[in-house]
């Protein structure tokens, strides 16, 4: 191996090295220059001296292949690699600010302000794993923020890339992580469902709203393989006002078997972003953890956790849309109304884990000042939300599976525009009447919608003869 040319002042491939930052057990990173980069840069160095763990070295190689893939805010910009036939290296953005490790003095956190955090954390995960990447190390000094509040996830010498060799899984035998924040399939060799990432981060918003963690700081093998068969003391036996969603969200992320989580971290960023949406079960009301029977059955139940074969990150993710429809509440909309049914019915019956939004807007005056009630007394934002479920009640959806959504705006287009990107939707599905004049001139909502969406967009049209022309100068997906 060659000697580490790492000094302040020296110089590798274009990089002059400063001052050392962090020194860890696997790396060191330096802040260098670039005369040709303007943006603030941290150079990350594996440990190669005799003695050092090969594990550390592999990881890095793991790092230096994955690193430059990414893209987006939620990762680090990656400048350039070396490689160790002269000195290995990992050149990043240096991200202004600390890591979330230094809130834990702070712990527990206020329960709104661990979920919006974790809300961001959860967006973070949904694109990275979009990206064909299973992170396998999300802890608070793996966490990030940039000043525009977005996550930023860095780390990746234990992630998973789904296009990759797997480095570390076809040279080790023992998984290598984080003990208290490592998923359970993860001690029987299970690398490749992207919801081991989403159990590190229940871990973590347990600990972030009790002070806790789950499984407290066992770092033996076989204490961290008692969450094979032990589930965790629900949070509400440690902190008495722990709100019912919240554990609901919190356990659901904790379920020993995978497909008993979310399915998709955007579908979990979906219900913290929502929390009065999400759907209560018996975890909610949990005071205990399950029984020492219900543990021991599980623990020689030889089905249970088996490895099973290789997984396809982004087909399993494509399986678990959020999908949103846009529907007119008002009278006189009925023929449109059905039809759009008939489509999220067809859609949905091929995706078993999809989560559907059911949205209305309610349409705002520009100047007039605008009434909560209508005619005969009624709250207009109250009765939409009765008649999106109404409308979704022939689905025959799970709760868990279902929101409805009243927005308040002036120009429906641009909010349904801004829903489908704030809550990460993939597909929307909205209605479209028929033309005319003010249409043509003004431009429908669909089309709008249709033109500037980052995502899928389904136009669904009434059937030609029920079409009414009087219906033609209404909104659509406003009431």
């Amino acid at each position: 191996m060659p000697i580490p040319l790492v000094k302040p002042g020296a110089e590798i491939d274009g990089y002059t090295i400063g001052e050392c930052v962090h020194a860890g057990g696997m790396a060191t990173l330096w802040m260098v220059t670039h005369p040709g980069i303007d943006t603030p840069l941290l150079m990350k160095i594996p440990r190669v001296s005799e003695g050092e763990d090969p594990a550390a070295i592999v990881s890095f190689e793991m790092e230096m292949i994955i690193l430059p893939r990414l893209a987006g805010p939620h990762v680090p910009a990656c400048f350039g690699t070396g490689d160790f036939a002269r000195q290995a290296y990992v050149v990043i953005e240096r991200i202004p600010g600390t890591t979330l490790y230094k809130r834990l003095p702070d712990l527990p956190l206020p329960y709104e302000e661990a979920r919006s955090l974790v809300a961001r954390i959860a967006t973070a995960l949904a694109d990275l794993h979009r990206q064909n990447v299973i992170h396998h190390d999300i802890k608070p000094s793996s966490i990030m923020f940039r000043d525009s509040g977005e996550a930023v996830l860095i780390d990746y010498g234990l992630s998973h890339h789904n296009h990759l060799p797997d480095l570390l899984q076809e040279e080790f035998r023992l998984p290598y992580g984080t003990a208290p924040y490592m998923a359970p399939e993860r001690l029987l060799g299970v690398r490749d469902d992207p919801r081991s990432d989403l159990f590190s981060l229940g871990v973590l918003l347990y600990f972030f709203t009790t002070g806790e963690r789950p499984f407290g700081e066992g770092e033996t093998l076989r204490a961290m393989r008692r969450r094979l068969w032990r589930d965790p003391h629900p949070p509400r036996t440690l902190r008495a006002d722990y709100p019912p969603w919240l554990q609901e969200v919190v356990l659901r992320c904790l379920e020993i078997e995978p497909g008993w989580r979310y399915p998709t971290a955007a579908q979990l960023a979906f219900d913290l972003t929502h929390p009065d949406q999400v759907k209560l079960t018996a975890r909610s009301e949990r005071l205990k953890r399950d029984s020492l029977s219900v543990a021991w059955r599980r623990r020689f139940n030889q089905g249970v956790m088996q490895p099973r074969a290789k997984a396809d990150v982004a087909a399993q993710i494509a399986s678990s849309p959020i999908l949103a429809v846009a529907l007119d509440t008002a009278e006189g909309a009925p023929e449109l109304n059905e039809a759009l049914r008939v489509t999220t019915e067809r859609i949905l019956a091929t995706l078993p884990s999809a989560r559907l939004a059911c949205v209305n807007v309610l349409k705002l005056n520009r100047i007039a000042v605008d009434r909560t009630l209508d005619e005969q007394g009624s709250n207009k934002h109250v009765d939409r939300l009765v008649a999106l479920r109404h409308w979704a009640t022939p689905l025959k959806l799970d709760e868990s599976r279902l929101s409805v959504h009243v927005l308040e705006a002036i120009d429906p287009a641009a909010a349904l525009l801004e829903f489908a990107e704030v809550n990460q939707v993939d597909h929307v599905i909205i209605g479209a009447r028929q033309g005319s004049f003010r249409r043509t001139l003004l431009g429908s909502v669909s089309a709008k919608v249709a033109s500037e969406a980052t995502c899928t967009v389904t136009v669904v049209r009434p059937p030609r003869l029920a079409a009414d022309a009087a219906e033609a100068d209404t909104d659509e997906a406003t009431g």
